[in-house]
């Protein structure tokens, strides 16, 4: 039977094994700036992980609210934002580093964000 696909961080420096190796996910604690500005947050993940092969998901979770899905990005090609979310948020990568860009920066997102990343090759115990 196919597995769906394995899940390895959705929060900072969350370690899981998966797939055989070890990936460990950075997040920097803070990123800041001024109203109307641009900001660029990163997820860079070891253990010879590709983005451009497995895709990084964004999520933004304001206070007393649950996530917001916002955005996911594998290649130029391969984008696409959560419903509502404005094309302010962009997502990009480099090797293993995935990048959240906001544009116009509004009061609204101040927020934790948090990156998702997958194995598409996953293994699971086989149960009879």
């Amino acid at each position: 039977a196919a597995w769906p696909p394995q899940l390895i961080c959705m929060l900072p420096l969350l370690s899981l094994a998966g797939s055989g190796a070890q990936h460990v996910v950075t997040q920097p604690p803070s990123e800041s700036g001024s109203l109307g500005q641009t900001v660029r947050l990163s997820c860079s993940i070891s253990g010879g992980y590709s983005i451009s092969s497995n895709g990084v998901s964004w999520f933004q979770q304001s206070p007393g609210n649950p996530p917001r899905y916002l955005l996911y990005y594998v290649s130029d090609s391969s984008t696409g934002r959560g419903s509502g979310v404005p094309d302010r948020f962009s997502g990009s990568a480099s090797g293993s580093t995935g990048y959240l860009t906001i544009s116009g920066l509004q009061a609204e997102d101040d927020a934790d964000y948090y990156c998702l990343t997958w194995d598409t090759v996953a293994q699971g115990e086989r149960f009879p």
